[in-house]
């Protein structure tokens, strides 16, 4: 879940699925969903690495 200025919450989780060395989706979103999400992806395509961490904001990043 994002805050109304669009931000991560501290317990959000960035999922990501993997080509090689590049991002092809990335998907934010509250724990529960994000593991629904990643469990998803991994199906869907099982010969990729997909990983879930803690997400961090845009303004974290600087």
């Amino acid at each position: 879940m994002t805050t109304l200025t669009g931000l991560p919450q501290p317990a959000d989780r960035c999922v990501k699925v993997w080509f090689g060395e590049h991002v092809i989706a990335e998907y934010t979103a509250e724990p529960e969903a994000a593991m629904r999400y990643q469990a998803a992806m991994t199906r869907r395509f099982a010969s990729l690495c997909i990983t879930i961490e803690p997400a961090v904001s845009d303004a974290a990043r600087s």
